[in-house]
C-alpha cells in the first residue's frame, strides 16, 4: 500500500523543481512488487531518482545514452524491457518503475523534474498529475511560487475537485509570493464511504502571471547567471496574411475532417477585419478555393465557412504542391497592408503520396521558395504522420510543428494552437547584450513575437560587471522601437539572498535547461555535421546539470536476484 505520497513543487521565476516521493509498504507476509508510477509534463527534464528499500539506496545515474545502453544486458539489448519512461499523451509522459520488496519492508521512491514555465495566453502553467490508484493515508501537494516582478493574478484549477475535497485546498498569497496546500484525508478522497475507492485522478493544475511594469523586461540574477524575460503588452496588433492548407486526402475521413470543419468555423470567426486569407486544401489534387487572397470581411469570412462545410476527405496526399501553391500566392498577392505578417498553417495527417514523394527534396523546396519571408507553421494529425518531416520543415522556415492528438478534444487543440499565432505584436526583435563580459548567451534574436507568449534569453556574465546594459530592437505595426534597461547586478542578484526554500543556482540550471533545449531544437533543422556538433554541447550539458534529455539516459539498478538494470529515456514526439 502506498502509505504517503508527496509533490512538493518550488517555482522560482518560472523555473520548476519538483520532488514526488512515495513510501510504500508492503503488508503481506510474502515479498511483493511496488510499483512507482507517475506523469511528468513532456516538456520536463527529469534530473534525480533513488529508490531507498530498508535504509539502502539505489541512485539513478545518469549516463551518455551509448554508455547506458553498453551497461545494460544483453536480454533487454533484445527488447524484453520497453524502459521507463513513454509517452501518454498529449502534455504528459510516464515514468514507471517496479521492485520486489520482501514481507514487511519499506521502500520510498524519489523523482525530480525540473522545467521552464512556458507562457502561453496570457499564463503560466504547471500541471500535476494525480493518480494515486488507492487511497492515501498521507497524500499532500505542495506548490511555492516566488516571482520578484511580483504575481498579478494566481487560480488553481482540477479535473477531480469536488466540494470536500475544495475544503482541503489552502492558498495563500502576498506581492511576489504563493503558497498552494492540497492535503486531502483519507476521508475526503473516498468516492463514498463503503468503497475504498479514491477520487484523486486527473490534473492539479496552478496557472499564474506576473506584474510587468519595465518597458524593456524583467532581469534577474544569481550566481553571475541573468535571465531577461521581455513580454510587451498592449501593442498595435500585425494584420496577418494567413493561408489553411488543409489535407483532404482519404485517411482524414470521417471524425478527423469533422473536427478540422468544426476548428476552421471558430478560427474564420477569429480572423480581424485587416487580416487577408485564404483556403487551399489537397489530395492528389490542388485546389485553391480564391485565385488571391481576400480580405476578412463579414461576407468574405461566411463564404469561407461555406465551403469549410462542403469538406469531404478522399484520395492522396500532394503535400509539395500544395505547399508551392501556398508560398506562389503570398509571392504574387497584391495590396496586402505593407506592415503585415504573413504565414502559412500545414494541415495533415500523413506522408506525400502524390506529386514529389522525397520529403527531403520537399523541404529544400519549399525552403527555397518561402526563402525567410514567410513562417509556415505544420500540424501533424494523429500518429501517420512523419512527425519529423513537419518539424524540420517548420523549424527551417521560421514556424513550429505540433502534434494533433486524435482525442475529443482535437478541435479545440486546432483552436488553440491558432490562438497562439493569432495576434503577433513584433517582428524581428533583436535582443543585445555586452558581447565581450558575456558567454553562452542563449537564443537573442526572434523573428516573431507573439502577445501572450514570452521571450527569454540567458547567459553568463563576466565577474567584474557591475551594471547590465541591454538594448531591445523591434519592429511594431506602427513603428521600429528601441528598448533599453539598465540592470545593477549587486541590486538584482540581492532580491533572491534571503529566500529560504530556493535552490541557489537556479538560474544556472534555467540557463543550461534553455540551452539544451535551443541546441536540440537547432539540431532537428540543421545539416547533418552542424547537427553532431550541437548534440556534443547538448550531450556535454545534460551531463554536467545531470538532465534525462534526448541525448542521455538514466541507469536504474536494483537489488541483486531482479532484473539488474533498467533505462528511463528521454522519448521525442518525432518517436
Amino acid at each position: 500500500e502506498i502509505f504517503s505520497l508527496h509533490v512538493d513543487s518550488k517555482v522560482t521565476s518560472r523555473f520548476a523543481h519538483t520532488v514526488i516521493t512515495s513510501r510504500i509498504v508492503n503488508r503481506a507476509n510474502e515479498s511483493r512488487e511496488a510499483t512507482f508510477e507517475v506523469e511528468l509534463p513532456k516538456t520536463a527534464f527529469i534530473t534525480n531518482f533513488s529508490m531507498s528499500i530498508d535504509g539502502e539506496v539505489y541512485p539513478g545515474i545518469i549516463k551518455e545514452k551509448a554508455a547506458a545502453q553498453n551497461e545494460y544486458d544483453t536480454a533487454v539489448l533484445q527488447g524484453q524491457s520497453a524502459g521507463l519512461v513513454k509517452i501518454t499523451d498529449r502534455k504528459l509522459e510516464q515514468f514507471h518503475v517496479s521492485v520486489s520488496i520482501a514481507a514487511a519492508s519499506k521502500v520510498t521512491f524519489e523523482l525530480t523534474y525540473e522545467e521552464l514555465l512556458k507562457r502561453k495566453l496570457g499564463k503560466y502553467e504547471l500541471l500535476i498529475k494525480v493518480r494515486p490508484k488507492q487511497l492515501v493515508k498521507h497524500f499532500q501537494i505542495d506548490v511555492h511560487i516566488f516571482e520578484p516582478q511580483g504575481i498579478h493574478f494566481l487560480e488553481t484549477d482540477s479535473t477531480f475537485m469536488t466540494n470536500e475535497l475544495t475544503e482541503a485546498l489552502t492558498k495563500v498569497q502576498n506581492e511576489t509570493k504563493a503558497h498552494i496546500l492540497f492535503k486531502p484525508t483519507l476521508d475526503q478522497q473516498k468516492k463514498n464511504s463503503e468503497l475504498d475507492e479514491t477520487l484523486l485522478n486527473g490534473d492539479f493544475v496552478v496557472r499564474y502571471d506576473v506584474k510587468r511594469e519595465a518597458a524593456a523586461g524583467d532581469i534577474q540574477i544569481v550566481n553571475g547567471y541573468f535571465v531577461h524575460y521581455f513580454a510587451p503588452q498592449e501593442m498595435p496588433v500585425f494584420p496577418k496574411n494567413i493561408i489553411f492548407v488543409i489535407d483532404r486526402s482519404g485517411s482524414m475521413a470521417g471524425r478527423k475532417i469533422e473536427q478540422t470543419m468544426d476548428a476552421l468555423m471558430k478560427i474564420l470567426q477569429d480572423l480581424r477585419l485587416e487580416d487577408h486569407f485564404n483556403f487551399i486544401t489537397f489530395n492528389n489534387k490542388v485546389v485553391e478555393w480564391k485565385s488571391s487572397l481576400l480580405p476578412a470581411t463579414e461576407e468574405n469570412v461566411a463564404s469561407a465557412a461555406a465551403l469549410v462545410q462542403t469538406l469531404t476527405a478522399r484520395g492522396g496526399t500532394d503535400i509539395s504542391g500544395a505547399l508551392l501553391a501556398a508560398v506562389g500566392e503570398l509571392e504574387k498577392a497584391e495590396g496586402l497592408p505593407e506592415r503585415s505578417v504573413s504565414m502559412i498553417v500545414l494541415l495533415t495527417d500523413g506522408q506525400p503520396t502524390s506529386g514529389e514523394r522525397n520529403v527531403e527534396v520537399i523541404q529544400e523546396n519549399v525552403q527555397k521558395a518561402i526563402n525567410g519571408k514567410y513562417a509556415l507553421f505544420c500540424l501533424g494529425f494523429g500518429f501517420d504522420v512523419s512527425y519529423k518531416f513537419l518539424e524540420k520543415m517548420a523549424l527551417r522556415n521560421g514556424g513550429i510543428a505540433r502534434r494533433i492528438y486524435e482525442n475529443a478534444d482535437a478541435a479545440l487543440q486546432l483552436q488553440a494552437f491558432y490562438q497562439e499565432v493569432a495576434t503577433p505584436i513584433l517582428m524581428q526583435i533583436e535582443m543585445q547584450y555586452p558581447e565581450n563580459s558575456i558567454e553562452g548567451l542563449t537564443k537573442n534574436n526572434f523573428k516573431l513575437f507573439f502577445e501572450g507568449s514570452e521571450i527569454i534569453v540567458s547567459g553568463k556574465m563576466s565577474n567584474d560587471l557591475d551594471l547590465l546594459p541591454v538594448e531591445i530592437k523591434a519592429q511594431s505595426h506602427t513603428s521600429n522601437l528601441t528598448l533599453k534597461e539598465e540592470a545593477n547586478v549587486k541590486e538584482k542578484e540581492h532580491v533572491f539572498q534571503n529566500q529560504r526554500y530556493i535552490f541557489g543556482n537556479f538560474i544556472e540550471r534555467l540557463w543550461a535547461y534553455l540551452t539544451i533545449q535551443q541546441l536540440l531544437e537547432k539540431g532537428i533543422s540543421a545539416q547533418e555535421e552542424d547537427q553532431k556538433a550541437l548534440e556534443a554541447q547538448a550531450l556535454d550539458l545534460s551531463l554536467r546539470y545531470s538532465f534525462v534529455t534526448p541525448l542521455t539516459s538514466m541507469v536504474v539498478t536494483k537489488p541483486s536476484g531482479q532484473q539488474q538494470k533498467e533505462l528511463a529515456n528521454k522519448p521525442t514526439e518525432a518517436g
